[in-house]
């Protein structure tokens, strides 16, 4: 940076540099937040484009220095909204914003589309006051498109690389939203989740993950793969951080009728940031087939942590055993509910655009060649084969994948070991706690002898962030595995 002050804060002090010591700076004014704005444009300019090209900003927001200079203001005259005030984020590029960003899913098909209006999350962000300085790259279209796209992948954006090493899984497809908070390109970011989205680049990249029950935040304004089990959720780097964005993005929206069931609403999820979170808790270890995915160095790092939880106070069930783990489960719901989801999405979007459901989508694939299809579209071309939302094929999987999720899956555990939280490797379990839209938390384990992150994943039951965050907090503050990559 040409501005030595920047610099040496840049070089010194911005590397994990939390929300509460942004905070205390901006107070004191010691910093603006146009200062952090461009410090961290200076990193991405460094460290995601060039240098080690991480690649996981699809796009910067041409108004962020104008919103931080107006949000500077507000706080010099009127005083700080809070917690997010003048706080840079980023957010998948999946998500509506209404302002001078594209929303593509990383794909060339809505490569020059822009939202006519704000997603609901991205309202309450910018009513927190946070500064969205940009969109992160992701795997195109939340990946739901080809089977063989690697994690990170995106026809518009690239490839986007682990900032811990590029031989490592980046995971996706929140893939840029994790990568850009690992190298510190923003303080914290938003990704989505329709089966391990969140917990695996969270995972990946030694971060705090958090995916919400489905309900606690509003999709609306969210590309979709399935109403079902779609959620957005924060990803940062430490627990206290992820609260703080989870507060801010929960809300209720009257275009997202599940929000109003949210039994959480009035709870202040920092309450739960206890140090002895895990005292007393009851974690039970799905170690059965879970497990079995580990290498040598990666088993042996969770074998650690589940010491460390019982060290921490918590009362360890090893192991246990979700009754449907070894059911016959299929990917229906969520090719059935893409089609219909995706149909009515497009037609938000403007019309000059040129894609009105998901027909145009695989015509302009076929039509572009190469550039969209690296790696085909099978998943696509499967979902436009279904037959609508009364096909008896759809509602039976449905019926079918609540059943064996929740009444003789998560809930079967839970109560037959009267558990607080089920615990995972890194997001091996997303599965059926994603199919019954329950929460989980992710934080990080550790790493392998080669520099690779390995998480440790809680599941609990519907609504049991407060718990969830309790035991995340509790295992964080009892390890701090957590350390920054070398880029």
């Amino acid at each position: 940076m040409i501005n030595p002050k920047l610099e040496k804060l840049k070089n010194d002090w911005l590397i994990d540099a939390t929300i509460e010591d942004i905070q205390k700076k901006l107070h004191n004014n010691e910093i603006s937040s146009q200062d952090l704005v461009l410090m961290y444009f200076d990193r991405i300019a460094a460290v995601d484009q060039s240098g080690p090209r991480i690649n996981s900003i699809i796009e910067v927001n041409p108004d962020a220095l104008h919103i931080a200079a107006a949000l500077d203001f507000e706080r010099k005259t009127k005083g700080s909204r809070g917690p997010l005030h003048g706080i840079p984020v980023v957010i998948k590029d999946n998500i509506d914003t209404g302002d001078n960003m594209h929303t593509s899913a990383g794909s060339l098909a809505l490569a020059e589309s822009y939202a006519k209006e704000d997603a609901f999350l991205v309202k309450q962000l910018r009513e927190a006051g946070a500064i969205i300085i940009g969109k992160t790259n992701l795997t195109e279209w939340a990946n739901f498109m080809a089977e063989e796209m690697p994690t990170g992948y995106s026809s518009r954006g690239g490839q986007v690389l682990n900032p811990y090493g590029a031989d490592f899984m980046v995971g996706g497809s929140s893939a840029g939203s994790a990568a850009a908070i690992a190298a510190n390109l923003a303080v914290v970011s938003v990704g989505t989740e329709t089966s391990g989205s969140i917990l695996s680049p969270a995972s990946q990249n030694s971060l705090v993950g958090i995916k919400p029950t489905v309900g606690l935040i509003s999709r609306s304004g969210v590309i979709p793969i399935s109403h079902t089990q779609d959620t957005a959720g924060p990803i940062a780097r430490t627990v206290t951080d992820a609260a703080l964005l989870l507060q801010a993005l929960q809300g209720v929206d009257e275009k997202d009728s599940i929000t109003a069931a949210n039994e959480l609403s009035e709870t202040k999820y920092t309450d739960h940031l206890l140090e002895n979170g895990l005292k007393g808790k009851r974690i039970g270890i799905a170690r059965s087939t879970y497990f079995d995915y580990l290498d040598e160095s990666k088993l042996e790092i969770m074998n650690a942590a589940v010491g460390k939880l019982a060290e921490l106070g918590a009362e360890v069930i090893d192991a246990v055993e979700i009754p449907s783990t070894d059911a016959d489960w299929d990917i229906n719901v969520l090719l059935y509910e893409f089609k219909s989801g995706i149909n009515a999405y497009l037609k938000t979007i403007d019309p000059s655009v040129g894609i009105r459901t998901l027909s145009d989508i695989i015509r302009f694939n076929n039509e572009t060649g190469e550039p969209a299809l690296k790696y085909g579209q099978k998943v696509m071309e499967e979902s436009e084969e279904t037959n609508g939302l009364l096909d008896p094929a759809y509602l039976k999987s449905l019926e079918k994948d609540q059943y064996l999720s929740k009444e003789n899956g998560i809930d079967a555990v839970m109560k037959e070991h009267g558990l607080d939280a089920i615990v995972f490797p890194n997001n091996f379990g997303a599965m059926i706690p994603a199919k019954a839209g329950y929460p989980s938390i992710t934080v990080p384990a550790g790493f392998t002898s080669e520099g690779e992150p390995v998480g440790i994943t809680f599941t609990g039951g519907a609504y049991s962030e407060p718990a969830l965050i309790e035991i995340a907090y509790g295992y964080e503050q009892g390890t701090k595995h957590r350390k920054p990559p070398q880029a």
